[in-house]
Protein backbone atom coordinates (compact mmCIF):
# COMPACT_ATOMS: atom_id res chain seq x y z
CA UNK A 1 0.00 0.00 0.00
CA UNK A 2 1.30 3.41 -1.00
CA UNK A 3 2.18 5.68 1.92
CA UNK A 4 0.00 8.78 2.18
CA UNK A 5 2.24 11.82 2.54
CA UNK A 6 -0.30 14.62 2.05
CA UNK A 7 -2.90 16.11 4.35
CA UNK A 8 -5.93 17.26 2.38
CA UNK A 9 -8.32 19.73 4.01
CA UNK A 10 -11.93 19.65 2.87
CA UNK A 11 -14.94 21.59 4.08
CA UNK A 12 -17.30 24.44 3.41
CA UNK A 13 -16.10 27.79 2.06
CA UNK A 14 -14.87 29.91 5.00
CA UNK A 15 -14.30 26.84 7.19
CA UNK A 16 -10.66 27.89 7.57
CA UNK A 17 -8.99 25.40 5.23
CA UNK A 18 -6.41 27.87 3.91
CA UNK A 19 -5.70 29.45 7.29
CA UNK A 20 -5.35 26.11 9.06
CA UNK A 21 -3.45 24.66 6.11
CA UNK A 22 -0.68 27.24 6.30
CA UNK A 23 -0.34 26.79 10.08
CA UNK A 24 -0.34 23.00 9.81
CA UNK A 25 2.24 22.99 7.01
CA UNK A 26 4.56 25.21 9.06
CA UNK A 27 4.11 23.04 12.16
CA UNK A 28 4.83 19.79 10.28
CA UNK A 29 7.50 21.12 7.92
CA UNK A 30 5.43 20.38 4.82
CA UNK A 31 4.68 22.38 1.69
CA UNK A 32 1.32 24.16 1.42
CA UNK A 33 -0.96 24.32 -1.60
CA UNK A 34 -4.30 26.10 -1.99
CA UNK A 35 -6.06 24.56 -4.98
CA UNK A 36 -8.23 27.63 -5.56
CA UNK A 37 -5.03 29.61 -6.10
CA UNK A 38 -3.67 26.91 -8.42
CA UNK A 39 -6.84 27.14 -10.53
CA UNK A 40 -6.64 30.94 -10.62
CA UNK A 41 -2.98 30.83 -11.68
CA UNK A 42 -3.65 28.26 -14.41
CA UNK A 43 -6.63 30.20 -15.77
CA UNK A 44 -5.15 33.66 -15.14
CA UNK A 45 -8.51 34.74 -13.70
CA UNK A 46 -10.15 35.00 -10.30
CA UNK A 47 -12.59 32.25 -9.28
CA UNK A 48 -15.69 34.50 -9.54
CA UNK A 49 -14.64 35.47 -13.09
CA UNK A 50 -14.09 31.85 -14.12
CA UNK A 51 -17.48 30.82 -12.74
CA UNK A 52 -19.28 33.81 -14.28
CA UNK A 53 -17.66 33.40 -17.71
CA UNK A 54 -17.59 29.63 -18.02
CA UNK A 55 -20.42 28.47 -15.78
CA UNK A 56 -20.54 26.05 -12.89
CA UNK A 57 -20.19 22.83 -14.89
CA UNK A 58 -17.08 24.04 -16.74
CA UNK A 59 -15.56 25.32 -13.49
CA UNK A 60 -16.14 21.94 -11.82
CA UNK A 61 -14.41 20.24 -14.76
CA UNK A 62 -11.42 22.59 -14.37
CA UNK A 63 -11.33 21.93 -10.64
CA UNK A 64 -11.51 18.16 -11.11
CA UNK A 65 -8.68 18.24 -13.66
CA UNK A 66 -6.58 20.38 -11.32
CA UNK A 67 -7.19 18.14 -8.28
CA UNK A 68 -6.43 14.97 -10.21
CA UNK A 69 -3.17 16.34 -11.60
CA UNK A 70 -1.53 17.94 -8.54
CA UNK A 71 1.23 15.35 -8.28
CA UNK A 72 2.54 16.64 -4.94
CA UNK A 73 3.89 14.82 -1.90
CA UNK A 74 4.63 15.93 1.64
CA UNK A 75 2.11 18.74 1.39
CA UNK A 76 -0.89 20.20 3.13
CA UNK A 77 -3.54 20.83 0.47
CA UNK A 78 -6.45 23.20 1.04
CA UNK A 79 -9.20 22.40 -1.45
CA UNK A 80 -12.05 24.53 -2.65
CA UNK A 81 -15.36 23.82 -0.96
CA UNK A 82 -16.74 22.31 -4.16
CA UNK A 83 -13.98 19.70 -4.51
CA UNK A 84 -16.28 17.03 -3.04
CA UNK A 85 -18.56 17.20 -6.08
CA UNK A 86 -15.99 15.06 -7.92
CA UNK A 87 -15.64 11.48 -6.78
CA UNK A 88 -12.68 11.12 -9.13
CA UNK A 89 -10.89 14.07 -7.50
CA UNK A 90 -11.61 12.79 -4.00
CA UNK A 91 -10.23 9.37 -4.98
CA UNK A 92 -7.06 10.98 -6.38
CA UNK A 93 -6.55 13.14 -3.30
CA UNK A 94 -7.37 10.28 -0.94
CA UNK A 95 -4.86 8.07 -2.72
CA UNK A 96 -1.99 10.32 -1.68
CA UNK A 97 -3.29 11.89 1.50
CA UNK A 98 -5.44 11.82 4.58
CA UNK A 99 -8.72 13.66 3.93
CA UNK A 100 -9.52 15.93 6.87
CA UNK A 101 -12.97 17.51 7.07
CA UNK A 102 -12.95 20.81 8.95
CA UNK A 103 -16.53 20.69 10.20
CA UNK A 104 -17.98 24.15 10.82
CA UNK A 105 -21.52 24.93 11.92
CA UNK A 106 -24.03 26.74 9.77
CA UNK A 107 -24.26 29.77 12.09
CA UNK A 108 -20.51 30.40 11.87
CA UNK A 109 -20.53 29.96 8.10
CA UNK A 110 -23.43 32.36 7.59
CA UNK A 111 -21.49 34.98 9.57
CA UNK A 112 -18.26 34.40 7.62
CA UNK A 113 -19.84 34.11 4.16
CA UNK A 114 -21.30 37.55 3.72
CA UNK A 115 -20.87 37.53 -0.05
CA UNK A 116 -20.92 34.19 -1.81
CA UNK A 117 -20.46 35.70 -5.26
CA UNK A 118 -17.31 37.71 -4.48
CA UNK A 119 -15.68 34.57 -2.97
CA UNK A 120 -16.29 32.46 -6.06
CA UNK A 121 -18.47 29.91 -4.30
CA UNK A 122 -19.93 27.29 -6.64
CA UNK A 123 -23.68 27.34 -6.18
CA UNK A 124 -26.92 27.37 -8.13
CA UNK A 125 -28.68 30.67 -8.67
CA UNK A 126 -30.55 31.62 -5.50
CA UNK A 127 -28.93 28.89 -3.42
CA UNK A 128 -28.36 30.10 0.15
CA UNK A 129 -25.53 29.22 2.51
CA UNK A 130 -27.99 26.94 4.36
CA UNK A 131 -28.96 25.20 1.09
CA UNK A 132 -25.31 24.71 0.17
CA UNK A 133 -24.56 23.42 3.67
CA UNK A 134 -27.32 20.81 3.53
CA UNK A 135 -26.18 19.70 0.07
CA UNK A 136 -22.46 19.40 0.84
CA UNK A 137 -22.31 18.07 4.40
CA UNK A 138 -23.11 14.45 3.38
CA UNK A 139 -20.32 14.62 0.79
CA UNK A 140 -17.72 15.90 3.26
CA UNK A 141 -18.76 13.17 5.69
CA UNK A 142 -18.59 10.52 2.97
CA UNK A 143 -15.04 11.34 1.88
CA UNK A 144 -13.42 12.32 5.20
CA UNK A 145 -10.87 10.03 6.81
CA UNK A 146 -10.89 12.34 9.83
CA UNK A 147 -13.46 14.91 10.95
CA UNK A 148 -12.46 17.83 13.16
CA UNK A 149 -15.48 19.57 14.72
CA UNK A 150 -14.12 23.13 14.68
CA UNK A 151 -17.17 24.76 16.29
CA UNK A 152 -16.07 28.03 17.84
CA UNK A 153 -12.41 27.04 18.06
CA UNK A 154 -9.68 29.49 17.13
CA UNK A 155 -7.22 28.51 14.38
CA UNK A 156 -4.63 27.67 17.06
CA UNK A 157 -7.11 25.40 18.83
CA UNK A 158 -7.92 23.62 15.56
CA UNK A 159 -4.20 23.22 14.91
CA UNK A 160 -3.69 21.72 18.39
CA UNK A 161 -6.53 19.28 17.74
CA UNK A 162 -5.01 18.26 14.41
CA UNK A 163 -1.61 17.71 15.99
CA UNK A 164 -3.17 15.15 18.34
CA UNK A 165 -4.63 13.03 15.53
CA UNK A 166 -2.46 10.00 14.77
CA UNK A 167 -3.18 9.98 11.01
CA UNK A 168 -1.99 13.60 10.75
CA UNK A 169 1.27 13.40 12.64
CA UNK A 170 3.77 11.59 10.47
CA UNK A 171 5.80 8.93 12.24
Amino acid sequence: MKRKTNIVLIGMPAAGKSTIGVLLAKKLGLSFMDTDLVIQAREKKLLPEIIAQRGIDRFLELEERCLCSLGVTDSVIATGGSAVYSGQAMAALGGTGVLVYLETGLDALETRLSSLDSRGVVRSRGQSVADLYRERIPLYQKYADVTVPCGSMTPDQVLSTLMNIKQIVKG
